[in-house]
Formats: structure tokens, C-alpha cells, sequence
């Protein structure tokens, strides 16, 4: 997330909550990715520990994070987040939102065709709002994910993967490739997330991401990171996402 002028919304136990604040979100920003320790946090934000003590407390008492006691040393204390982050600001941008309103003048090829344009017009339509929804897409992705991998039957990875471009296939989300194994590199043609998108600059398939995360979760029972770099959104003639 970008700090800067920035406002983001975080889901916790008691409801939403909105942070703003360079340091704040800064510290989010490092949690999200991994828990840290004071120390950690102190290094990466450049700033006194007296600072980072007093933001560490208002986020505590928003519910936002917690404490955990570090499983090597329990002298120490981990940082570990306690909400979700769902969702942030940006400057509006609702070109591409009218853009998808007008493909809903013409015929669909069927009903693939119209549920995709349907799906770009909600993304396109948060933009428009000044929302930057991918956090939240890219959650439920992965629990939608987590639950496409129990219906798996094989226990081997690399078929595991073979079932990844089954199940696309047969949904009509596209056309999969696994271009590598070291890292996994995934190709998607035909990608149902973006095909009906303009070029906008950056890629947009949070919910894929989300997804792919969610099922090598199930696989492997261990958390990655898959990232999106090039896109239909960008320009590309696919989409592809690697193991970060």
C-alpha cells in the first residue's frame, strides 16, 4: 500500500477501520507481509523507538495488531496483525468505468461474455469511487482458492497444478500454462478477470492472484505470494503470475 496521502480500511472483530498516516501504514504495510519485532519495525521505518512505540500502541488499541511471544527467543515479542487489510484510497479514475458501461450497449457472444463484463464493470467501477478494492478481491480469492483445492483428487504437486488447468478450462477462466516450476510461473490466456478490460497500465487480476494463492496454500500447506506482472490490462497478450 502506498502510504502517501493515502487512507486505508482495515476489517477487525469490532468492524472497519480507517488508517491514514505515513508511519501507521508504513508498520501495516510490514505486518501484512510477515510478523516483526520492534527491533524490525524500528529498522524499517527509519523512525525513533519512541515513535514506533506510541503508533504500535494506538494500533493495539484499534484492535488493528497484537503481541505474540517469538518462538525462539521468548524474551522477545512479535508484532502480528489482528485485522485485515480490505481496501485504500486513490484518486479517481472513471474512464475505464465508462468504457465497460459501453460494452453493455452491444450483444454478448453468450453468457461467458456478459458475467466478464459484468465482473470489469464492479472492478472498473470501485476505481471510478476512489477504491482501491484489490486487498479485499484478492482475500476472497484465496479462500474461494482454498476451497476449489479440496475438490483435488491427486496428491502428487505437479498434478495438483494439472488440475489447476483442468479446473480453468472448464470454467472458462482461461487457458493455463505452467511455464515453470522454479519459481511457478503460470500463463492464463483468455483470462476471464481482464479480457474485457481497456489498457489501463497495471495488471488487475487480484481475484486470480488470490486464487492461485489459496490453492498452493492447500497444496502445500505453506503460505506464497503470487503476483501478477504482465496482464491483458497492461498491454499483454496473457496473463502471467509468479511465486514471489
Amino acid at each position: 500500500m502506498n502510504a502517501t496521502n493515502r487512507t486505508a480500511l482495515f476489517a477487525t472483530s469490532n468492524g472497519f477501520i480507517a488508517i491514514n498516516g505515513a508511519v501507521k501504514l508504513h508498520i501495516m504495510d510490514l505486518l501484512d507481509k510477515r510478523p516483526c519485532s520492534f527491533d524490525e519495525i524500528v529498522q524499517n521505518t527509519g523512525k525513533a523507538k519512541s515513535t514506533v512505540s506510541v503508533h504500535l500502541n494506538d494500533l493495539k488499541k484499534a484492535n488493528l495488531l497484537r503481541e505474540s511471544v517469538d518462538a525462539v527467543d521468548r524474551r522477545k515479542k512479535n508484532y502480528i496483525l489482528s485485522s485485515k487489510y480490505v481496501a485504500c484510497s486513490q484518486k479517481p479514475l472513471d474512464t475505464h468505468y465508462y468504457q465497460s458501461l459501453e460494452n453493455f450497449s452491444s450483444t454478448f457472444s453468450g453468457e461467458t461474455d456478459f458475467f466478464q463484463n459484468v465482473f470489469c464493470a464492479f472492478k472498473a467501477g470501485f476505481e471510478a469511487q476512489g477504491i482501491d478494492h484489490n486487498p479485499i478481491v484478492k482475500h476472497i480469492g484465496s479462500d474461494i482458492g482454498t476451497q476449489i483445492a479440496n475438490t483435488f483428487e491427486q496428491e502428487d504437486f505437479f498434478d495438483n497444478l494439472e488440475e489447476v488447468r483442468s479446473f480453468w478450462k472448464c470454467y472458462k477462466l482461461g487457458k493455463v500454462k505452467i511455464e515453470d516450476t522454479d519459481p511457478l510461473t503460470i500463463e492464463v490466456k483468455d483470462c476471464f478477470e481482464c479480457m474485457s478490460m481497456p489498457v489501463i497500465g497495471h495488471p488487475i487480476c487480484s481475484f486470480d492472484e488470490g486464487m492461485l494463492e489459496g490453492i498452493l496454500y492447500k497444496i502445500t500447506g505453506e503460505r506464497h505470494s503470487i503476483k501478477e506482472i504482465e496482464c491483458y490490462a497492461t498491454g499483454d497478450n496473457h496473463c502471467l503470475f509468479i511465486k514471489t
